[in-house]
């Protein structure tokens, strides 16, 4: 195991309490996160993950709040009745808001509550959240369309009543407050207030739905952004590239830079790809980890576990080793089994990945020569954004990629 910890990150809330304690049988034989002494220092890598991205939330469909180089500012203590499904963070980034289907909200920092529908028995569930421009208020669309309004929020109308060809599934206020739009999985908008209709693609036959809208810095135009990253631009919104076809995480929003001549899509995991003259990393953002894909699942049980004890040759549930953390996380999360131990994880585990494509529940590996996978000897999960869960030091912690340094980096990660 490693001998140096240089932060240690855990869940504000566990995603699911109350797992069963015991310690599997059994103490694996092999490559199990232990540092050979007087390793020698490998040759440096062509290619490295990306600088890791600080700056967002991660929150969990049960709650759990995950900070990267933000504060954690609090999150649900007890289950919710209903999942998380949009989160939002508040103009200055000094608080967020978590917003569940039956339209609880659950605020923090300096996010204001102004009124729900958790006691309102809706016709369809919230699916999404935006905020007013003074942050004294906020709207929740549900997916019918139907809008409900609180704070200094104005009702300018709703689909609440209109046969709609596909769910609604985001939402987006006008600069001053006096409007919105409203975005269906087709691409169909719908425009209330001071909003105006700039086109849609209500028409077109999508690869992936829709899942977020966008206004440009002037409200003359916006972007729609497809769960594959696919990003169609109206009005005066410039189209400055798409992350169709360049990763399988699902994708959450798209965040326009001051000017509106780029922006940055960010997948739900919190890689966040920059396009136009956007550069670096994008306002926070807090982002739901929803389980969509095996991987997702495997990183939600993994977030499980932060905080159990490393144990050597450790399987869980009490604790674990690196590579036996990776291998329950796929396990019970994902129902995929691949080897036990760290180098034959490295050499058989699903497939190779080349780091700067990893997705969420990717495995990282670490050795002492990069070009022999018989010196592995650490495995991690990866979460995205360039951050990972994994045990060693005393217990299972998320941490960057990076904080040990990237001379040991395996050249690939695997997707299992």
């Amino acid at each position: 195991m490693r001998h140096r910890r240089t932060r240690s990150r855990g869940l504000a809330a566990l995603v699911a309490p109350g797992l069963a304690v015991g310690l599997a049988a059994g103490i694996a034989l092999g490559v199990a996160c232990s540092v050979p002494a007087g390793a020698a220092t490998p040759a440096p890598h062509d290619t490295y993950p990306s600088t890791v991205h600080d700056g967002y939330w991660l929150v969990t469909p049960s709650g759990g709040v995950e900070a990267y180089g933000e504060p954690v500012l609090g999150a649900p203590t007890g289950p919710l009745n209903r999942p998380v499904v949009t989160a939002q963070t508040t103009n200055d980034n000094a608080g967020y808001w978590l917003v569940a289907g039956d339209g609880g909200i659950f605020n923090y920092g300096d996010a204001g509550f102004y009124g729900s529908t958790g006691n309102i028995r809706l016709n369809q569930p919230i699916v999404g959240m935006a905020q007013t421009p003074d942050g004294k208020g906020y709207w929740m669309v549900a997916s019918d369309g139907g809008i409900f309004s609180y704070g200094d929020a104005t009702f300018s109308g709703s689909t609440g009543a209109i046969h709609l060809n596909k769910p609604i599934v985001a939402m987006a206020p006008t600069g001053d407050g006096r409007g919105y739009w409203l975005v269906a999985s087709d691409g169909g908008v719908f425009a209330f207030g001071d909003a105006g209709f700039f086109g849609s693609t209500g028409g077109l036959t999508l690869t992936q739905p829709i899942v977020g809208i966008t206004p440009t810095p002037d409200g003359r135009g916006y972007w729609m952004v497809a769960a594959d990253g696919g990003v169609f631009a109206f009005g005066d919104a410039g189209f400055h590239g798409s992350a169709a076809g360049t990763t399988t995480e699902p994708i959450e929003r798209l965040v326009s830079t001051g000017d509106g001549r780029g922006y940055w899509i960010l997948a739900q995991n919190g890689t966040a790809a920059p396009y136009g003259d956007a550069s670096g990393a994008p306002p926070a953002q807090a982002l739901v980890l929803r389980p969509v894909t095996p991987g997702d699942n495997a990183v939600l049980f993994a977030f499980q576990q932060l905080g159990k004890p490393y144990i050597w040759g450790g399987n869980g549930p009490v604790g674990y080793d690196c590579s036996g953390l990776a291998l329950a996380s796929w396990t019970h999360g994902a129902g995929v089994t691949f080897a036990r131990v760290a180098n034959d994880q490295y050499h058989t585990a699903g497939t190779p990945v080349a780091l700067g494509q990893m997705v969420a529940g990717d495995l990282v590996f670490w050795g002492t020569n990069t070009a022999d996978w018989t010196t592995v000897y650490h495995t991690a999960i990866y979460v995205g954004g360039n951050w990972i869960v994994e045990s060693t030091g005393d217990q299972v912690q998320l941490n960057a990629i990076d904080q040990w340094g990237l001379g040991d980096l395996m050249p690939n990660g695997r997707h299992p």
